[in-house]
């Protein structure tokens, strides 16, 4: 009687790593493809595993985009917020570690965000996720640059002018518009202004 086991029978994934390798596939699709060929059918396709399993971890592409984004975000979060703990107690300095964070945050992602990201405006639930994470991002920004606005407040107005410049500048340096330096230094200016105006 042989003991042998099957070299075919596969390890079955934590939930936790599922995921990982779900999102992680995702995110080829939209490289490899275009986020319009990105459904629930064709990551499990992808992926190797059935229909059942992708809807259980996401429900629906909305699901699925928005999980994306929010994996998007919390490393954008942790790098700003690595960044800044590690920068001195300047203008320049924090508004160059925005700038340099934002930018290489996107383009770690390649083309693939700018795509989440219009996809993002396809639908009220999923225009309001992105907005909801984009206000958290302004508030780090505001508290971050609080300190050199000689105790002005720094309005929603040139919070949204920042945020439209850094993802205008990014999504440019993503397609190779602009150089990544240009854009850096472009959003830098931009912020560094934006504070000495309100101190003004």
């Amino acid at each position: 009687m042989s003991t042998t086991q099957s070299p075919t029978r596969r390890l079955r994934l934590t939930r936790e790593n599922r995921l990982r390798q779900l999102l992680d596939v995702a995110w080829r699709i939209i490289r490899d493809e275009g986020t319009d060929t990105l459904t629930l059918g064709h990551l499990a396709e992808r992926a190797g595993v059935t229909k059942p399993v992708v809807y259980d971890h996401f429900g629906t592409r909305n699901g699925l985009l928005i999980a994306l984004y929010e994996e998007f975000d919390r490393r954008q979060t942790a790098a700003m917020d690595a960044a800044l703990a590690g920068s001195g107690a300047t203008l320049a300095e924090t508004a160059g570690v925005i700038a340099s964070c934002y930018v290489d945050c996107v383009l770690a992602q390649g083309r693939e965000i700018p795509d989440v990201l219009a996809a993002l405006a396809g639908s009220p639930e999923l225009e309001a996720t992105k907005r909801a994470y984009l206000a958290a991002f302004m508030e780090k920004c505001r508290t971050a640059l609080a300190p050199f606005a000689e105790g002005l407040e720094i309005g929603a107005a040139s919070l949204w002018a920042m945020l439209g410049a850094a993802e205008a500048l990014s999504k440019a340096a993503a397609t190779g518009d602009v150089s990544i330096e240009d854009a850096k230094d472009e959003l830098y200016r931009t912020i560094v202004a934006l504070i000495q105006r309100v101190g003004n």
